[in-house]
């Protein structure tokens, strides 16, 4: 069977994540001290103990979530003895998740990860003023009515699609008057509700530019070689693996639109039957059928996931 490696994004984070992983593997214990030394920060207690105030915090979320990821993976390369391109014949990441697909298959070191999504995190947050910008998720609408939606709403304020998931969700963001008009202009386009998320800046849409310019900066300084698979990238919705060309898409998709949606349908495209999501929660993996019913879903984020998934490769 031919599998993709996903990698989830902001909103999978959850007090207690990776604590069954630690317990269980002594690699999984080293990737979250690496982190901590790379970040001089005790991210690893956070993640085990909260509080869930400061683990929501965009520059915590987003390399904790990257560490979940990549404990997973490392379990499977050293425990399980199965390399990552035993596995896979692609990656891909939603979001931050896209790092973390960079890291799994050899292109970021794992230290230079921690350190971007801490950046990254901080930069998103300092891009718009809280309170300011806001994030919502229209359930029931396609991409392109979605898009008409916020032209209508826009009012000479900024809102963009941020992310099309696939089964008729679309998140816009944006100017926080605007996407409230947004949920109200998707109703007449076909939208069945819409509602505000709990997020702390407007991802992915034209105000995170100050992010960009920060992400450019620093991926500059960072070594990125090729990866062992190809990455599909969220702004591309297909395969990349030359280094400079990567560091560019990581740099258009802080203000780009994640094309979930077109990701997944790129990987059928390419043969690949099932999705394995790594990492906290079970978005992606839950996402794969409304997008497409013929392919599957697994989510590894538990010693037991890992154990099972490991009898049927």
């Amino acid at each position: 069977m031919s599998r993709a490696f996903v990698f989830p994004g902001q909103g999978s984070q959850a007090v207690g994540m990776g604590a069954d992983l630690a317990g269980a593997f002594s690699t999984a214990r080293d990737v979250f001290h690496e982190i901590d030394e790379a970040l001089k920060q005790n991210l690893s207690k956070l993640m085990r103990e909260g509080p869930e105030s400061d683990l929501v915090l965009t520059e915590n979320a987003q390399p904790a979530l990257m560490a979940v990821s990549i404990a997973v993976v490392r379990v499977l390369e050293k425990d399980g003895g199965k390399p990552l391109a035993s596995l896979a014949s692609h990656v891909a990441g939603h979001s931050l998740g896209e790092y973390s697909a960079l890291t799994a298959a050899g292109a970021l070191q794992l230290a230079d990860a921690a350190r971007l999504l801490k950046l990254r995190g901080q930069s998103m947050q300092k891009a718009v003023p809280v309170g300011e910008g806001a994030m919502a998720a229209l359930l029931g609408i396609e991409l392109e009515p979605a898009q008409e939606a916020c032209k209508e709403a826009a009012q000479g304020e900024i809102i963009a699609v941020a992310n099309d998931n696939g089964g008729g969700q679309v998140v816009v963001s944006g100017h926080k008057a605007a996407v409230e008009r947004c949920i109200e202009t998707a109703k007449a386009h076909g939208a069945k509700r819409g509602m505000l998320l709990p997020v702390s800046a407007p991802f992915h849409c034209p105000l995170m530019q100050p992010a960009a310019d920060a992400m450019q900066k620093a991926l500059e300084t960072v070594t990125l070689g090729t990866p062992r698979v190809p990455l599909i990238a969220n702004v591309l919705a297909s395969e990349i693996t030359e280094p400079n060309a990567i560091k560019q898409r990581l740099v258009e998709q802080v203000t780009g639109l994640v094309r979930w949606r077109e990701s997944v349908q790129y990987m059928k495209s390419q043969r690949v039957e099932a999705l394995v999501e790594c990492g906290s929660g079970k978005v992606l993996s839950g996402l794969v059928k409304r997008i497409d019913k013929e392919m599957t879903g697994l989510a590894l984020n538990t010693p037991a996931d890992i154990e099972g998934f490991l009898k049927t490769v």
